[in-house]
Protein backbone atom coordinates (compact mmCIF):
# COMPACT_ATOMS: atom_id res chain seq x y z
CA UNK A 1 0.00 0.00 0.00
CA UNK A 2 1.24 3.47 -0.84
CA UNK A 3 2.40 5.55 2.14
CA UNK A 4 0.64 8.93 2.28
CA UNK A 5 1.34 11.87 4.57
CA UNK A 6 -0.91 12.70 7.50
CA UNK A 7 -2.91 15.72 6.39
CA UNK A 8 -4.51 18.39 8.55
CA UNK A 9 -8.22 17.99 9.12
CA UNK A 10 -10.71 15.60 7.59
CA UNK A 11 -10.57 14.14 4.08
CA UNK A 12 -13.86 13.43 2.32
CA UNK A 13 -14.09 10.78 -0.41
CA UNK A 14 -17.04 10.60 -2.80
CA UNK A 15 -17.29 7.62 -5.14
CA UNK A 16 -16.07 4.29 -3.80
CA UNK A 17 -15.01 2.33 -6.84
CA UNK A 18 -11.59 0.70 -6.98
CA UNK A 19 -9.68 4.01 -6.86
CA UNK A 20 -11.91 5.45 -4.13
CA UNK A 21 -11.48 2.43 -1.86
CA UNK A 22 -7.74 2.43 -2.52
CA UNK A 23 -7.69 6.08 -1.38
CA UNK A 24 -9.63 5.20 1.78
CA UNK A 25 -7.18 2.42 2.63
CA UNK A 26 -4.08 4.52 2.01
CA UNK A 27 -5.38 7.53 3.91
CA UNK A 28 -6.46 5.48 6.93
CA UNK A 29 -3.12 3.64 7.00
CA UNK A 30 -1.44 7.05 7.36
CA UNK A 31 -3.70 7.97 10.28
CA UNK A 32 -5.97 10.37 8.42
CA UNK A 33 -9.58 10.93 9.48
CA UNK A 34 -11.72 9.97 6.49
CA UNK A 35 -15.41 10.38 5.78
CA UNK A 36 -16.78 8.60 2.71
CA UNK A 37 -19.94 8.24 0.68
CA UNK A 38 -21.21 6.36 -2.35
CA UNK A 39 -24.75 6.03 -3.65
CA UNK A 40 -24.52 2.24 -3.38
CA UNK A 41 -24.60 0.37 -0.08
CA UNK A 42 -21.98 -2.31 -0.81
CA UNK A 43 -19.06 0.10 -1.41
CA UNK A 44 -20.13 2.13 1.63
CA UNK A 45 -19.79 -1.01 3.72
CA UNK A 46 -16.41 -1.75 2.17
CA UNK A 47 -15.22 1.76 3.10
CA UNK A 48 -16.55 1.35 6.63
CA UNK A 49 -14.65 -1.93 6.94
CA UNK A 50 -11.49 0.01 6.03
CA UNK A 51 -12.12 2.45 8.86
CA UNK A 52 -13.88 5.35 7.15
CA UNK A 53 -16.77 7.19 8.76
CA UNK A 54 -19.83 6.98 6.52
CA UNK A 55 -21.78 10.20 5.96
CA UNK A 56 -24.00 11.32 3.11
CA UNK A 57 -21.76 14.10 1.87
CA UNK A 58 -24.41 15.31 -0.56
CA UNK A 59 -26.54 16.25 2.45
CA UNK A 60 -23.83 17.22 4.94
CA UNK A 61 -20.39 18.10 3.60
CA UNK A 62 -19.20 19.12 7.03
CA UNK A 63 -15.78 20.66 7.67
CA UNK A 64 -13.61 18.46 5.43
CA UNK A 65 -10.49 20.27 4.23
CA UNK A 66 -10.21 18.31 1.00
CA UNK A 67 -12.49 16.27 -1.23
CA UNK A 68 -11.26 13.27 -3.23
CA UNK A 69 -13.79 12.53 -5.95
CA UNK A 70 -14.24 9.72 -8.41
CA UNK A 71 -13.11 10.75 -11.91
CA UNK A 72 -16.69 10.35 -13.11
CA UNK A 73 -18.05 13.18 -10.92
CA UNK A 74 -18.76 16.21 -13.18
CA UNK A 75 -16.82 19.35 -12.32
CA UNK A 76 -18.45 21.70 -14.81
CA UNK A 77 -20.67 19.93 -17.39
CA UNK A 78 -23.51 19.41 -17.85
CA UNK A 79 -23.50 21.13 -14.44
CA UNK A 80 -21.19 20.88 -11.42
CA UNK A 81 -22.19 18.06 -9.11
CA UNK A 82 -23.83 19.38 -5.95
CA UNK A 83 -20.94 18.04 -3.89
CA UNK A 84 -18.46 20.02 -5.97
CA UNK A 85 -20.43 23.16 -5.20
CA UNK A 86 -20.53 22.24 -1.51
CA UNK A 87 -16.76 21.69 -1.40
CA UNK A 88 -16.12 24.97 -3.19
CA UNK A 89 -18.39 26.81 -0.76
CA UNK A 90 -16.48 25.27 2.16
CA UNK A 91 -13.11 26.23 0.67
CA UNK A 92 -12.01 22.59 0.44
CA UNK A 93 -9.43 21.37 -2.07
CA UNK A 94 -10.90 19.18 -4.82
CA UNK A 95 -8.44 16.47 -5.80
CA UNK A 96 -8.17 13.11 -7.53
CA UNK A 97 -6.22 9.98 -6.72
CA UNK A 98 -3.39 11.11 -9.01
CA UNK A 99 -2.81 14.06 -6.67
CA UNK A 100 -2.54 11.67 -3.73
CA UNK A 101 -0.02 9.65 -5.74
CA UNK A 102 2.03 12.83 -6.21
CA UNK A 103 1.84 13.49 -2.47
CA UNK A 104 2.97 9.93 -1.72
CA UNK A 105 6.03 10.32 -3.96
CA UNK A 106 6.94 13.61 -2.26
CA UNK A 107 6.30 12.17 1.21
CA UNK A 108 8.67 9.29 0.49
CA UNK A 109 11.30 11.58 -1.10
CA UNK A 110 11.00 9.42 -4.22
CA UNK A 111 9.94 11.84 -6.92
CA UNK A 112 13.45 12.38 -8.31
CA UNK A 113 14.25 8.65 -8.30
CA UNK A 114 11.31 7.43 -10.40
CA UNK A 115 10.19 7.99 -13.98
CA UNK A 116 6.53 8.79 -14.64
CA UNK A 117 5.00 8.21 -18.07
CA UNK A 118 1.46 9.42 -18.75
CA UNK A 119 -0.45 8.25 -21.82
CA UNK A 120 -3.71 9.79 -22.99
CA UNK A 121 -5.85 10.05 -26.12
CA UNK A 122 -9.35 9.16 -27.17
CA UNK A 123 -8.34 5.81 -28.63
CA UNK A 124 -5.32 3.56 -28.31
CA UNK A 125 -4.18 4.64 -24.86
CA UNK A 126 -4.75 1.26 -23.20
CA UNK A 127 -2.92 -0.63 -25.93
CA UNK A 128 -0.08 1.90 -25.90
CA UNK A 129 0.17 1.75 -22.11
CA UNK A 130 0.33 -2.04 -22.18
CA UNK A 131 2.83 -2.00 -25.06
CA UNK A 132 5.14 0.50 -23.33
CA UNK A 133 5.00 -1.53 -20.11
CA UNK A 134 5.82 -4.75 -21.98
CA UNK A 135 8.68 -3.07 -23.86
CA UNK A 136 10.24 -1.69 -20.68
CA UNK A 137 9.91 -4.98 -18.80
CA UNK A 138 11.57 -6.76 -21.73
CA UNK A 139 14.38 -4.18 -21.55
CA UNK A 140 14.97 -4.91 -17.86
CA UNK A 141 13.29 -1.84 -16.36
CA UNK A 142 11.51 -2.08 -13.02
CA UNK A 143 8.05 -1.19 -14.34
CA UNK A 144 4.59 -0.70 -12.84
CA UNK A 145 1.43 -0.14 -14.88
CA UNK A 146 -1.80 1.40 -13.66
CA UNK A 147 -4.05 4.45 -13.56
CA UNK A 148 -7.10 4.20 -15.77
CA UNK A 149 -6.06 0.67 -16.75
CA UNK A 150 -5.90 -2.19 -14.28
CA UNK A 151 -4.44 -1.25 -10.90
CA UNK A 152 -5.39 2.04 -9.19
CA UNK A 153 -2.27 4.15 -8.67
CA UNK A 154 -2.60 4.05 -4.89
CA UNK A 155 -2.34 0.26 -4.97
CA UNK A 156 0.95 0.34 -6.87
CA UNK A 157 4.19 -0.25 -4.91
CA UNK A 158 6.47 2.73 -4.44
CA UNK A 159 10.05 1.85 -5.40
CA UNK A 160 13.10 3.98 -6.05
CA UNK A 161 14.32 3.52 -9.61
CA UNK A 162 10.95 2.31 -10.91
CA UNK A 163 9.15 3.49 -14.03
CA UNK A 164 5.40 4.03 -13.76
CA UNK A 165 3.41 3.71 -16.99
CA UNK A 166 0.02 5.28 -16.41
CA UNK A 167 -3.02 5.48 -18.64
CA UNK A 168 -4.75 8.80 -17.93
CA UNK A 169 -8.33 9.58 -18.89
CA UNK A 170 -9.69 13.04 -19.55
CA UNK A 171 -11.63 12.69 -16.30
CA UNK A 172 -8.43 12.09 -14.31
CA UNK A 173 -6.58 14.90 -16.06
CA UNK A 174 -9.52 17.25 -15.48
CA UNK A 175 -9.05 16.68 -11.75
CA UNK A 176 -5.25 16.78 -11.78
CA UNK A 177 -3.72 19.53 -9.66
CA UNK A 178 -0.36 18.29 -8.36
CA UNK A 179 0.63 15.26 -10.42
CA UNK A 180 3.23 15.79 -13.17
CA UNK A 181 4.72 13.17 -15.49
CA UNK A 182 8.23 13.11 -16.96
CA UNK A 183 7.11 11.82 -20.38
CA UNK A 184 3.68 12.71 -21.71
CA UNK A 185 2.04 10.94 -24.67
CA UNK A 186 -0.99 12.37 -26.52
CA UNK A 187 -2.18 9.95 -29.21
CA UNK A 188 -5.27 11.48 -30.80
CA UNK A 189 -8.51 13.30 -30.10
CA UNK A 190 -11.94 12.52 -31.55
CA UNK A 191 -15.40 13.27 -30.11
CA UNK A 192 -16.08 11.45 -26.82
CA UNK A 193 -17.19 12.34 -23.29
CA UNK A 194 -18.63 15.64 -24.49
CA UNK A 195 -21.39 15.45 -21.89
CA UNK A 196 -18.62 15.78 -19.27
CA UNK A 197 -16.50 18.44 -20.97
CA UNK A 198 -19.16 20.50 -22.77
CA UNK A 199 -17.58 20.52 -26.22
CA UNK A 200 -14.43 19.47 -28.05
CA UNK A 201 -12.55 22.52 -26.81
CA UNK A 202 -13.29 21.54 -23.22
CA UNK A 203 -12.34 17.93 -23.92
CA UNK A 204 -9.05 18.99 -25.53
CA UNK A 205 -8.29 21.33 -22.63
CA UNK A 206 -8.78 18.52 -20.10
CA UNK A 207 -6.42 16.24 -22.01
CA UNK A 208 -3.86 19.04 -22.40
CA UNK A 209 -3.54 19.24 -18.61
CA UNK A 210 -0.98 16.47 -19.11
CA UNK A 211 1.40 19.20 -20.33
CA UNK A 212 0.16 22.24 -18.41
CA UNK A 213 2.40 24.29 -16.13
CA UNK A 214 5.65 22.82 -17.42
CA UNK A 215 4.70 19.16 -16.95
CA UNK A 216 6.34 16.39 -19.04
CA UNK A 217 9.75 18.04 -19.11
CA UNK A 218 11.64 14.97 -20.35
CA UNK A 219 9.60 14.51 -23.54
CA UNK A 220 6.23 15.36 -25.06
CA UNK A 221 5.08 12.87 -27.69
CA UNK A 222 2.16 14.14 -29.77
CA UNK A 223 0.09 12.47 -32.49
CA UNK A 224 -0.61 15.03 -35.22
CA UNK A 225 -3.12 13.25 -37.44
CA UNK A 226 -6.00 15.41 -36.20
CA UNK A 227 -6.46 19.14 -35.85
CA UNK A 228 -6.32 19.07 -32.05
CA UNK A 229 -2.99 17.23 -31.97
CA UNK A 230 -1.51 19.57 -34.57
CA UNK A 231 -2.65 22.62 -32.62
CA UNK A 232 -1.20 21.23 -29.41
CA UNK A 233 2.11 20.34 -31.08
CA UNK A 234 2.34 23.86 -32.52
CA UNK A 235 1.76 25.34 -29.08
CA UNK A 236 4.27 23.04 -27.38
CA UNK A 237 6.90 23.65 -30.06
CA UNK A 238 7.30 27.16 -28.67
CA UNK A 239 8.39 25.73 -25.31
CA UNK A 240 11.75 24.28 -24.35
CA UNK A 241 10.79 20.69 -23.49
CA UNK A 242 11.71 18.06 -26.11
CA UNK A 243 8.83 17.51 -28.55
CA UNK A 244 8.41 14.38 -30.69
CA UNK A 245 5.53 14.33 -33.16
CA UNK A 246 4.09 11.12 -34.55
CA UNK A 247 1.89 11.22 -37.62
CA UNK A 248 1.54 10.60 -41.32
CA UNK A 249 3.71 13.41 -42.55
CA UNK A 250 5.94 16.31 -41.50
CA UNK A 251 6.82 14.61 -38.26
CA UNK A 252 9.94 13.65 -36.36
CA UNK A 253 8.56 10.12 -36.32
CA UNK A 254 6.07 8.95 -38.93
CA UNK A 255 3.94 5.86 -39.01
CA UNK A 256 2.76 3.98 -42.04
CA UNK A 257 0.13 1.26 -42.39
CA UNK A 258 2.58 -1.55 -41.68
CA UNK A 259 5.85 0.08 -40.72
CA UNK A 260 7.52 2.62 -38.49
CA UNK A 261 10.13 4.89 -39.93
CA UNK A 262 12.45 7.40 -38.28
CA UNK A 263 13.21 10.41 -40.45
CA UNK A 264 16.49 11.36 -38.76
CA UNK A 265 18.32 9.34 -39.90
CA UNK A 266 15.83 8.13 -42.47
CA UNK A 267 15.78 4.42 -41.90
CA UNK A 268 13.19 1.65 -41.88
CA UNK A 269 12.83 0.39 -38.32
CA UNK A 270 10.43 -2.53 -38.58
CA UNK A 271 7.36 -4.00 -40.14
CA UNK A 272 4.31 -4.62 -37.96
CA UNK A 273 3.19 -7.45 -40.23
CA UNK A 274 4.71 -10.06 -37.91
CA UNK A 275 3.37 -8.43 -34.72
CA UNK A 276 0.25 -10.55 -34.23
CA UNK A 277 -1.15 -8.43 -31.40
CA UNK A 278 -0.88 -5.14 -33.33
CA UNK A 279 -3.28 -5.50 -36.28
CA UNK A 280 -4.50 -2.53 -38.29
CA UNK A 281 -3.05 0.84 -39.27
CA UNK A 282 -4.10 2.45 -35.98
CA UNK A 283 -1.72 0.18 -34.08
CA UNK A 284 1.16 1.65 -36.06
CA UNK A 285 0.44 4.94 -34.29
CA UNK A 286 0.40 3.16 -30.94
CA UNK A 287 3.67 1.42 -31.79
CA UNK A 288 5.25 4.69 -32.96
CA UNK A 289 4.38 6.30 -29.62
CA UNK A 290 5.80 3.35 -27.71
CA UNK A 291 8.93 3.39 -29.88
CA UNK A 292 9.41 7.08 -29.10
CA UNK A 293 9.14 6.39 -25.36
CA UNK A 294 11.72 3.64 -25.67
CA UNK A 295 14.09 5.92 -27.56
CA UNK A 296 13.75 8.65 -24.92
CA UNK A 297 14.59 6.12 -22.19
CA UNK A 298 17.55 4.72 -24.10
CA UNK A 299 16.13 1.31 -25.01
CA UNK A 300 18.03 -0.05 -28.03
CA UNK A 301 15.97 -0.29 -31.22
CA UNK A 302 16.56 -4.04 -31.51
CA UNK A 303 15.09 -4.61 -28.05
CA UNK A 304 12.07 -2.45 -28.87
CA UNK A 305 11.44 -4.47 -32.03
CA UNK A 306 11.75 -7.79 -30.19
CA UNK A 307 9.32 -6.56 -27.54
CA UNK A 308 6.75 -5.53 -30.14
CA UNK A 309 6.95 -8.99 -31.72
CA UNK A 310 6.45 -10.74 -28.38
CA UNK A 311 3.64 -8.42 -27.22
CA UNK A 312 0.54 -10.50 -26.50
CA UNK A 313 -1.98 -7.69 -26.77
CA UNK A 314 -4.54 -6.82 -24.15
CA UNK A 315 -7.90 -8.18 -23.18
CA UNK A 316 -10.95 -6.62 -24.84
CA UNK A 317 -8.98 -4.73 -27.51
CA UNK A 318 -8.87 -6.59 -30.85
CA UNK A 319 -8.22 -9.73 -28.81
CA UNK A 320 -8.40 -12.97 -30.74
CA UNK A 321 -10.07 -15.35 -28.29
CA UNK A 322 -10.89 -18.45 -30.36
CA UNK A 323 -10.97 -20.03 -33.78
CA UNK A 324 -13.35 -22.73 -34.99
CA UNK A 325 -14.35 -23.98 -38.43
CA UNK A 326 -12.51 -21.13 -40.24
CA UNK A 327 -14.26 -18.58 -37.98
CA UNK A 328 -12.08 -16.32 -35.82
CA UNK A 329 -13.69 -14.62 -32.82
CA UNK A 330 -12.33 -11.17 -31.88
CA UNK A 331 -13.18 -9.38 -28.63
CA UNK A 332 -13.04 -5.60 -29.10
CA UNK A 333 -15.38 -4.71 -26.26
CA UNK A 334 -13.25 -1.70 -25.36
CA UNK A 335 -14.37 -0.03 -28.61
CA UNK A 336 -16.98 2.18 -26.96
CA UNK A 337 -17.07 4.85 -29.69
CA UNK A 338 -17.22 5.03 -33.48
CA UNK A 339 -13.56 5.95 -33.91
CA UNK A 340 -12.37 2.83 -32.07
CA UNK A 341 -14.75 0.65 -34.09
CA UNK A 342 -13.57 2.30 -37.31
CA UNK A 343 -10.08 0.95 -36.65
CA UNK A 344 -11.44 -2.54 -35.98
CA UNK A 345 -13.50 -2.64 -39.18
CA UNK A 346 -10.46 -1.48 -41.16
CA UNK A 347 -8.36 -4.35 -39.80
CA UNK A 348 -10.35 -7.31 -41.17
CA UNK A 349 -12.41 -8.69 -44.06
CA UNK A 350 -15.52 -10.93 -43.99
CA UNK A 351 -16.68 -9.42 -40.70
CA UNK A 352 -19.81 -10.50 -38.87
CA UNK A 353 -20.11 -7.42 -36.72
CA UNK A 354 -21.74 -7.38 -33.27
CA UNK A 355 -22.59 -3.79 -32.32
CA UNK A 356 -24.79 -1.85 -29.95
CA UNK A 357 -25.20 -1.01 -26.30
CA UNK A 358 -25.78 2.45 -24.87
CA UNK A 359 -25.35 4.82 -27.79
CA UNK A 360 -23.07 7.85 -27.78
CA UNK A 361 -24.93 10.29 -30.01
CA UNK A 362 -24.33 13.94 -30.81
CA UNK A 363 -26.63 16.77 -29.72
CA UNK A 364 -28.94 16.02 -32.64
CA UNK A 365 -29.18 12.34 -31.72
CA UNK A 366 -26.97 11.12 -34.60
CA UNK A 367 -24.85 8.01 -34.14
CA UNK A 368 -22.07 9.12 -36.49
CA UNK A 369 -22.07 5.90 -38.50
CA UNK A 370 -20.93 7.73 -41.62
CA UNK A 371 -17.32 7.51 -40.47
CA UNK A 372 -17.63 3.71 -40.72
CA UNK A 373 -19.07 3.67 -44.23
CA UNK A 374 -15.71 3.25 -46.03
CA UNK A 375 -15.42 -0.14 -44.33
CA UNK A 376 -18.95 -1.45 -44.88
CA UNK A 377 -17.55 -3.52 -47.75
CA UNK A 378 -15.63 -5.53 -45.14
CA UNK A 379 -18.85 -6.46 -43.31
CA UNK A 380 -21.08 -9.42 -44.17
CA UNK A 381 -23.74 -8.57 -41.62
CA UNK A 382 -24.45 -6.56 -38.45
CA UNK A 383 -25.83 -8.29 -35.35
CA UNK A 384 -27.30 -5.71 -33.01
CA UNK A 385 -27.64 -5.73 -29.22
CA UNK A 386 -28.71 -3.52 -26.35
CA UNK A 387 -30.53 -0.21 -26.12
CA UNK A 388 -29.15 1.06 -29.41
CA UNK A 389 -30.09 -1.99 -31.51
CA UNK A 390 -33.11 -0.38 -33.18
CA UNK A 391 -31.28 2.90 -33.78
CA UNK A 392 -28.41 1.04 -35.43
CA UNK A 393 -30.86 -0.98 -37.52
CA UNK A 394 -32.61 2.16 -38.75
CA UNK A 395 -29.30 3.74 -39.76
CA UNK A 396 -27.89 0.60 -41.38
CA UNK A 397 -31.00 -0.77 -43.09
CA UNK A 398 -30.09 0.42 -46.60
CA UNK A 399 -26.39 -0.32 -46.26
CA UNK A 400 -25.88 -3.67 -44.52
CA UNK A 401 -27.79 -6.86 -43.70
CA UNK A 402 -28.86 -6.44 -40.08
CA UNK A 403 -30.20 -8.81 -37.43
CA UNK A 404 -31.81 -7.58 -34.23
CA UNK A 405 -30.44 -9.93 -31.58
CA UNK A 406 -30.94 -8.04 -28.34
CA UNK A 407 -28.54 -10.10 -26.23
CA UNK A 408 -24.90 -10.93 -26.71
CA UNK A 409 -25.27 -14.70 -26.56
CA UNK A 410 -27.93 -14.58 -29.30
CA UNK A 411 -25.72 -12.30 -31.40
CA UNK A 412 -22.75 -14.65 -31.09
CA UNK A 413 -24.87 -17.66 -32.07
CA UNK A 414 -26.47 -15.90 -35.06
CA UNK A 415 -23.22 -14.37 -36.31
CA UNK A 416 -21.18 -17.55 -35.90
CA UNK A 417 -23.81 -19.72 -37.59
CA UNK A 418 -23.90 -17.40 -40.60
CA UNK A 419 -20.12 -17.10 -40.76
CA UNK A 420 -19.76 -20.89 -40.71
CA UNK A 421 -22.49 -21.29 -43.34
CA UNK A 422 -20.90 -18.78 -45.75
CA UNK A 423 -17.74 -20.92 -46.07
CA UNK A 424 -15.15 -18.16 -46.52
CA UNK A 425 -11.54 -19.20 -46.05
CA UNK A 426 -11.48 -16.92 -43.00
CA UNK A 427 -14.39 -15.14 -41.32
CA UNK A 428 -14.32 -12.80 -38.32
CA UNK A 429 -17.03 -12.63 -35.68
CA UNK A 430 -16.17 -9.25 -34.23
CA UNK A 431 -17.56 -7.68 -31.07
CA UNK A 432 -16.79 -3.98 -31.59
CA UNK A 433 -19.87 -2.29 -30.13
CA UNK A 434 -19.21 1.44 -30.81
CA UNK A 435 -21.32 1.99 -27.68
CA UNK A 436 -20.97 2.10 -23.93
CA UNK A 437 -21.78 -1.10 -22.04
CA UNK A 438 -23.88 0.26 -19.19
CA UNK A 439 -27.28 -0.76 -20.55
CA UNK A 440 -26.51 -4.46 -20.00
CA UNK A 441 -23.13 -4.69 -18.24
CA UNK A 442 -21.22 -2.97 -15.44
CA UNK A 443 -18.32 -2.09 -17.75
CA UNK A 444 -16.69 -3.03 -21.05
CA UNK A 445 -14.66 -5.76 -19.29
CA UNK A 446 -17.84 -7.52 -18.15
CA UNK A 447 -19.23 -7.24 -21.68
CA UNK A 448 -16.04 -8.70 -23.14
CA UNK A 449 -16.08 -11.53 -20.62
CA UNK A 450 -19.69 -12.29 -21.57
CA UNK A 451 -18.67 -12.41 -25.24
CA UNK A 452 -15.87 -14.85 -24.44
CA UNK A 453 -18.28 -17.05 -22.49
CA UNK A 454 -20.85 -16.99 -25.31
CA UNK A 455 -18.18 -17.95 -27.84
CA UNK A 456 -17.03 -20.84 -25.63
CA UNK A 457 -20.63 -22.03 -25.31
CA UNK A 458 -21.17 -21.89 -29.08
CA UNK A 459 -17.97 -23.81 -29.83
CA UNK A 460 -18.84 -26.41 -27.18
CA UNK A 461 -22.28 -26.87 -28.75
CA UNK A 462 -20.65 -27.24 -32.16
CA UNK A 463 -18.35 -29.98 -30.87
CA UNK A 464 -21.32 -31.74 -29.32
CA UNK A 465 -23.27 -31.62 -32.59
CA UNK A 466 -20.24 -32.86 -34.48
CA UNK A 467 -19.84 -35.75 -32.07
CA UNK A 468 -23.48 -36.75 -32.42
CA UNK A 469 -23.21 -36.60 -36.22
CA UNK A 470 -20.15 -38.85 -36.19
CA UNK A 471 -21.87 -41.26 -33.83
CA UNK A 472 -24.87 -41.55 -36.13
CA UNK A 473 -22.72 -42.61 -39.08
Amino acid sequence: MMALPTYSGETAIFGLGRSGLAAVAALKAAGNPVVAWDDAEAPRQAAADLGADIRDLTQDFGAAERLIVSPGVPLTHPAPHQLILAAQAAGAEILGDMDLFADALAHGSLRDSVTLIGITGTNGKSTTTALVSHMLLCAGHKTHQGGNIGTPVLDLPLEAGATYVLELSSYQLDLNRRFAVDIGVWLNLTPDHLERHGDMAGYAAAKANLFADGKAQKARIIGIDDDYGRALADKLSKQTSPLITIGAQNADMIYLANAIEITQPKKDIMSLADCAALPGAHNAQNAAAAFAVGQVLGVPAARIIDAFRSFGGMAHRLQVIAEHAAVTFVNDSKATNMEATRHALAAYNNIYWIAGGRAKTDAAGHLGLDMLSPYFGNIRGAYLIGEAANLFAENLADRLPTTLCGTLDRAVADAAFQAKSDHFDTSIVLLSPACASFDQYSDFEARGDAFCAAVADWISAEHELSGKAEGAQ
